[in-house]
């Protein structure tokens, strides 16, 4: 299947030879959908939109593209947040046929999957065998597993499971000049040289295309059990999750924080949603307490914990469910979060770290720093506290226009980005960096680290082919990331 050396006029010939003609697609309304992000923040433009159903499809596509000089930019589900998908010309290439369960080794505890497997299904697909796969976040009903590998997607589950590199065992890639690396090893222990699987895995397909992976599994939780809990501030949420972990520690699967804010537009805006407790806080904790021990009573140490906590004066008021559909309910006002910003007005959204110790004071900073560089803001710091991670986004005043809200993104990243950068954190802690904050990295990354990127991507892509202009600029005169649109 390898192609003669091609032009651009005589691309498209040699991929509907190679891969189908109903796999090419070039007409406007085809391409529609594979060119604006799920936010609707970007949209981008492609000559055309490859669908390959095998890995040596991939292959052969890539080599072509790589021949003629045009950008390849793959794309999963379409679910990233940060503008990583969004082609600026070239072709997108995307996994979505590429979705076979290729092996499931309930001894060696691994699934073999390929990159375009939707992540319900992965998890599906391990609950079939009696196992889990614990890599789980709001699109897990959409986004693709090669996708959320090449993000290094976290949510929910990290602070028990990790981030997905924690996850990945071996690695199935598709690299810039057509040739196929084979790591899809299923070994715990593999020194044999570089680990060239850590490479790829949060890249945002700039160094190759993940086309499989083998992921760990794990035994599934005989008991979970699920809290809401009222608090006074940050800090007290901080005290609350050392002792939890100190009292639990594996066991310990979530510790999601809330503030006030995103409590209440949820209850405004989500159906179905119901308060937990009786009075109004001045911060909250959803806890998620699991345990694959036959023996475990997950609500019994949560109850026996909490009661603890209120005695100390750690918390101020807590419920826990007591079936399955109570832990589910309590899940809402967590996970409805980003649907209740959404109606509530435009948002401004910085997706952190910092360590762990210093979370409380980064909200207090920031929301102030935010709310007075803008009177009538209305800061939704929420997010993965256990874990260092926080959704610090920004809704508009309610009086304000949306699109000049927007226009103010520049202005509050920089105010958010120092205080991360002063605290020791990452301004992109799970959702990658894509475009929209590609031009932030080069500000604040140190410099010798920034050049190691340059050289990694300069010796895997030479010809700047893999979804260029994403992550970091290689070349001098790279074009500053589009302006932001209104979502």
């Amino acid at each position: 299947m390898t192609p003669p050396a091609l032009t651009h006029d005589t691309l498209l010939s040699a991929l509907r030879d190679g891969l189908g003609a109903r796999h090419v697609l070039t007409e406007p309304e085809d391409l529609a959908p594979y060119l604006v992000e799920s936010r609707k923040l970007f949209t981008g433009s492609a000559v055309a939109v490859l669908r390959p159903g095998s890995t040596e499809a991939v292959a052969f596509a890539v080599r072509a593209c790589t021949q003629a000089g045009l950008a390849v930019v793959p794309l999963g589900g379409n679910t990233g947040l940060t503008g990583g998908g969004i082609p600026q010309g070239g072709v997108v290439l995307s996994l979505e046929r590429m979705n076979r369960l290729r092996a499931v080794d309930p001894v060696d505890s691994t699934i073999t999957v390929e990159a375009g497997m939707i992540l319900s299904e992965v998890q599906d697909a391990a609950e079939r065998a009696g196992l889990l796969f614990p890599l789980s976040y709001a699109s897990r009903g959409s986004a693709r597993i090669g996708g959320g590998i090449a993000t290094n997607a976290g949510g929910i589950a990290v602070l028990a499971y990790g981030n997905a590199r924690d996850l990945v065992l071996g690695l199935e890639v598709v690299l810039a000049d057509g040739r196929v690396w084979n790591g899809l090893k299923a070994l715990r222990k593999d020194n044999a040289g570089y680990d060239l699987k850590q490479l790829f895995i949060g890249s945002e397909g700039t160094l190759g295309i993940v086309t499989a992976a083998v992921l760990k599994l794990f035994p599934r939780p005989r008991s979970t059990s699920v809290a809401f809990v009222g608090l006074d501030s940050a800090h007290a949420a901080l005290d609350l999750f050392v002792a939890l972990r100190t009292r639990m520690d594996r066991d310990l699967t979530a510790f999601e924080y809330l503030p006030p804010f995103a409590l209440e537009i949820v209850l405004r805006h989500v159906p179905g949603t119901v308060r937990p407790l009786a009075s109004a806080h001045g911060a909250y904790a959803l806890i998620e307490v699991s345990s694959a021990r036959p023996d475990a009573d997950t609500r019994a140490e949560l109850e026996a914990a909490l009661g603890e906590a209120l005695e100390a004066g750690l918390i101020a008021d807590a419920t826990i469910g007591s079936s399955g559909a109570q832990n589910g309910a309590l899940w809402a006002l967590r996970e409805g979060v980003p649907e209740a910003q959404t109606r509530e007005g435009a948002s401004i959204k910085h997706d952190v770290s910092v360590p762990l110790s210093k979370l409380p004071a980064f909200l207090e900073r920031a929301s102030a720093a935010c709310v007075a560089a803008m009177p009538g803001l209305r800061p939704c710091g929420f997010g993965h506290f256990g874990d260092g991670n926080i959704h610090f986004n920004l809704t508009q005043p309610a009086a304000m226009d949306r699109a000049g809200f927007l226009e103010e993104w520049g202005r509050f990243n920089r105010i958010v980005h120092d205080i991360v950068h002063e605290l020791g954190g990452s301004i992109a802690a799970e959702h990658g960096v894509g475009l929209i904050k590609r031009d932030e990295l080069a500000h604040y990354g140190d410099p010798v680290g920034l050049d190691l990127m340059r050289r990694i991507k300069a010796a895997l892509d030479p010809e700047d082919v893999m979804n260029p202009g994403k992550v970091i600029p290689r070349r001098a005169g790279t074009p500053s990331a589009p302006s932001l649109e209104p979502d």
